[in-house]
């Protein structure tokens, strides 16, 4: 019997993440878990930080297992962060309070600009060739981490240049959502998972 590969979602309780779940799948090989528990989400072969929701909320539901998923994290357990995802990466936001994982010392702040949300399609100006070049944003926060090593591609929004994508260890998280940026996006999310497969 085939052992199938485990991705689990881990579920803040925001929003439908049906189009993430879909772009995820990739056969009969690969099982998608979906998990409210923070603790037993790191009972997987990858991880997923889907971007639906507040940062408060989302850090108060990631509070009694941020330690083992941070540790899980840069021990090297596979992660893929989307939008919020991305910012739980960090140790936290100016959109309210509670802390994030602390992956990647920073912060996240609001988008300087006029328009406010970001939503709909910009440019990904990126060093890493499987990221999309143009993709599907809706956000009004930006990480800023303290050190610019970890980033791997930018995205300006009005005049504000911020980082649209950042990778450690093996995570990457983006600020566009890759499920919703059409075929360049959904392979992003599969050569995610071939990575896992490997």
């Amino acid at each position: 019997m085939t052992t199938r590969t485990i991705i689990t979602i881990f579920d803040y309780g925001a929003g439908n993440i049906h189009s993430l779940v879909k772009a995820l799948d990739v056969g009969d090989h690969v099982e998608i878990r979906l998990e409210c528990d923070p603790q037993a989400a790191l009972e997987t072969d990858a991880l997923v930080l889907p971007g639906v929701g507040a940062f408060s909320n989302a850090a108060a539901r990631l509070s009694s297992g941020a330690e083992s998923m941070r540790d899980a994290i840069l021990g090297g357990l596979p992660t893929l962060c989307i939008c919020l995802g991305m910012q739980l990466l960090f140790d936290d936001s100016e959109e309210g309070p509670g802390s994030g994982l602390g992956v990647i010392p920073g912060r996240v702040r609001k988008l300087r600009a006029l328009r406010i949300p970001q939503i709909g399609w910009n440019e990904v100006d990126s060093i890493d060739e499987a990221l999309p070049e143009v993709a599907y944003f809706a956000n009004s926060y930006v990480c800023q981490p303290y050190d610019d090593d970890c980033i791997v591609a930018y995205t300006t929004h009005e005049n504000d240049c911020f980082a649209s994508a950042v990778a450690v260890a093996n995570t990457v998280g983006v600020q566009f959502h890759p499920e919703k940026s059409s075929s360049a996006g959904v392979s992003f999310v599969r050569d995610f998972v071939q990575g896992v497969l490997r």
